[in-house]
């Protein structure tokens, strides 16, 4: 036995070993083949740009640089110093670039997991990972970051390092180095960081997103107390002072003047090519990385030229505009406004959610058609019980009529019948994210838990333009290096969300938005528009105003607000639509957008207009109904009007009767106010016309002299006129036969010889 657990112990000794050998082969061998040269330039570079270009492959004007604003190490107060140090790497003075202990405990957990998790990194490295190397957790490039703090470390003091760390490190925001980030969250130079301010920043740049104060303040100010605490520990503050700083509030002061760089097109393009690339912004532009994008110049220009000529009513608000063209997913345009990256954050969308998530998607599973009639009334679902504005209600609408007055109620009842479940499919297929608390039919109504970021937003239409196809919208056409080797492009396909027909009737409904309902500022364009607005707001005023609109060409967006929720004076249906309007009007100026095409599988129907109004049933108009009573509707050849054809137009004769009274013929017969009927009576060969009667519903009572002892025939003719007063049909009715016998029998008393 105990052979056996020798030879075991050995054979483990020898796996071990073999481990240890393989593990310095595989470092020897990545870095004699895949090593990446130490540039000092890298680290003290503080004025780098990105070339971001359009469509025409011009260089987009617009601020670009970062880094800019270097501190020196001097200024930077002791306690912010510290404060990095006691939350990155509390050994920083005292290793040659790296922790052997923190390499070596980050290995064995690494290798428990059979991944790539842990990094261990101290602040040489961290400078290293970004001034010369990507994100991606591979062995080489683990490796190479080593090898390269090491170089780092004998190039460099540790003073020096520290400085150029503190003016290089990524703290969110678009804001790279210490000053730059102190002048964004404070609005103040670093050297007068407070120690509750330094310990938030030091605490940030783990994962500047994750511990955004902006987005996501408890986590951020759980994260400075955790560096407040390490501060502590390591003896740099005393357990007063800890106790004075933990106790206070994050005081954010946000920089506005930093606003335009931070919602440009360019800024955008460069974030979503941090996101491809998965490189921080200076590694981008250190290796000469090109993005070309989507944009359009002229576009662009004339955004901005609509932009400023509303300036005074957009002073006092946030704003974005975005342009994306249908056919590809391209960002043609883009502008905004705000403190913070507006396309970051999510709004609460209001009425621009219902065309996406209820009537295109209730359309295409042949729940409704635009002529589909619904109860506009109060309702309670579970408790839930939406409200219109001004709480007015309007008893049967039509579906094309509700989302043109963009009705709440009616909208929520057609959710309803599709359904939580088919809602949130569609959701996923737009590429919409919902939380999981999202679990009412409020959100139908743009009521989310977060929201919907405007890109996102208004990409969902771009489904209801192409056609029932999504494309996600990008600003990145392709990137290349700057040896001009094309390193991504966009080659996304589109995917069919939407029949054809159904995002045709959507979208034809959305131009009635546009002829007669809330955006009807966009009536005087002369081509077709497709609009929807949106208004979100609390009883004390609104908050958010939208429009998105499109054409064949184009998708556009506008959103008016304030990030900090403060109140608007504005609509969805007012200044956001006159933006849209105005922009129209400049990029169609030469030439006209084609208007939408009616697919195959869409037909025009006519309806009988007095069944639709009087009895809310669908009816298909016979070919006797006058045009004037003919509603003409666009339905799916999947789901046609399911009532039979209409009978009222096809009985003509009225039906006359009628008796004497007091000497008086009394006549009667129901009449249809779409008919016209003349009132005969007959004496022998002779006809005489006593009535004529037209646009009257109902039974008619009609009386006629007669005279005693007089027998005389009635008869009425219907005549049924076309909308231009021609007779394109008449009937006689039955002959009624009337005689008067009064005294007819005092007679016989008199003359006994009868």
């Amino acid at each position: 036995m105990k052979k056996i657990v020798n030879l075991s112990f050995k054979i483990l000794i020898c796996l071990v070993i073999i481990l240890i050998l393989s593990f310095i082969g595989i470092c020897i061998y990545s870095l004699t083949f895949m090593r990446i040269p130490f540039n000092k330039e890298a680290i003290t570079d503080n004025n780098l740009s990105i070339q971001v270009l359009n469509q025409q492959n011009l260089l987009i004007n617009e601020p670009n640089t970062f880094n800019g604003t270097k501190i020196n190490l001097e200024y930077i107060p002791i306690h912010t110093k510290q404060a990095f140090i006691s939350i990155e790497d509390k050994a920083f003075y005292n290793h040659n670039g790296i922790s052997v202990k923190r390499i070596g405990k980050a290995f064995f957990n690494n290798l428990k997991k059979l991944k790539l998790m842990e990094g261990a990194s101290t602040i040489s490295q961290q400078l290293i990972k970004n001034t010369h190397l990507t994100n991606e957790k591979t062995l080489s490039r683990k490796l190479n970051e080593i090898s390269l703090a090491l170089d780092l470390e004998r190039n460099f003091t540790k003073d020096e390092i520290l400085e150029n760390y503190l003016n290089i490190i990524y703290f969110g925001s678009n804001c790279y180095g210490l000053e730059n980030a102190s002048e964004y969250y404070f609005s103040k130079s670093a050297k007068d960081l407070s120690i509750s301010e330094s310990a938030m920043l030091a605490g940030l740049i783990k994962s500047p997103n994750f511990y955004s104060p902006v987005k996501q303040y408890e986590r951020c100010l759980t994260r400075r107390n955790v560096v407040l605490r390490e501060m502590k520990t390591d003896g740099f503050i005393p357990e007063e002072v800890y106790k004075l700083e933990k106790a206070k509030d994050l005081e954010i002061k946000i920089n506005k003047t930093r606003k335009n760089k931070l919602n440009s097109y360019s800024q955008g393009a460069i974030d979503e090519a941090m996101q491809i690339l998965k490189m921080p912004e200076k590694q981008i532009a250190i290796g000469g990385y090109k993005v070309y994008t989507y944009q359009n110049l002229d576009n662009q220009i004339s955004i901005e030229k609509t932009i400023k000529e509303y300036n005074e009513s957009l002073s006092e608000n946030d704003f974005a505009y975005i342009d994306i063209n249908p056919l590809n997913g391209g960002i043609l345009a883009y502008i905004g406004k705000s403190d913070y990256k507006i396309l970051e954050h999510k709004r609460q969308p209001g009425s621009t959610i219902k065309p996406i998530l209820v009537y295109a998607p209730a359309i295409n599973e042949d729940i409704i058609s635009p002529a589909t009639l619904i109860l506009d009334e109060p309702i309670s679902i579970n408790g839930y019980e939406p409200k219109n504005i001004g709480e007015k209600y309007y008893g049967y609408i039509s579906a094309r009529e509700a989302l043109s007055k963009s009705l709440n109620v009616s909208a929520v009842k057609i959710a309803s019948y599709l359904g939580l479940d088919k809602i949130k499919k569609y959701a996923n297929l737009l590429d919409i994210d919902l939380d999981t608390q999202d679990n009412n039919y409020a959100l139908t109504l743009g009521g989310m838990t977060y929201g919907i970021n405007l890109k996102k937003l208004v990409g969902g239409y771009i489904s209801l333009a192409n056609k029932g196809k999504h494309i996600s919208p990008k600003f990145v056409h392709y990137i290349t290096t700057k040896e001009g080797k094309i390193v991504y492009k966009n080659d996304e396909k589109a995917k069919t969300i939407f029949r054809e027909d159904s995002s045709f009737l959507a979208t034809d409904m959305l131009k009635t938005c546009v002829i007669e309902g809330t955006a009807r500022k966009l009536n005087v364009l002369p081509f077709d528009v497709s609009s929807k607005t949106g208004t979100v707001g609390t009883k004390k005023g609104n908050t958010d105003a939208y429009n998105i609109s499109y054409t064949t060409q184009n998708v556009v967006g506008v959103w008016v607000g304030n990030m900090d929720n403060n109140l608007i004076d504005t609509a969805g249906g007012n200044l956001p639509t006159l933006l849209v309007r105005d922009y129209f009007e400049k990029i169609y100026s030469k030439k006209l957008p084609k208007n939408f095409e009616k697919p195959n599988s869409v037909e025009e129907i006519n309806l009988d207009l007095n069944e639709y109004e009087n009895n809310h049933n669908i009816s298909i108009a016979n070919s006797l109904t006058p045009e004037i009573y003919i509603k003409k509707e666009l339905f799916s050849r999947f789901n046609p009007p399911k009532n039979i054809v209409s009978s009222e137009f096809n009985t003509l004769p009225a039906n006359l009767t009628g008796c004497i009274k007091n000497n008086r013929a009394i006549l009667v017969f129901d009449a249809s106010n779409y008919l016209q009927y003349e009132v005969y009576k007959q004496k022998g060969e002779k006809s005489e016309l006593i009535k004529s009667i037209s646009g009257t519903k109902g039974e008619i009572i009609i009386n006629d002299d007669i005279n005693e002892r007089e027998k005389i025939n009635y008869y009425v003719i219907t005549k049924l006129k076309n909308s231009n007063g021609i007779i394109i049909n008449e009937e006689k009715s039955n002959t009624l036969t009337l005689y008067n016998k009064q005294n007819i029998v005092n007679d016989k008393k008199e003359k006994w010889y009868i």
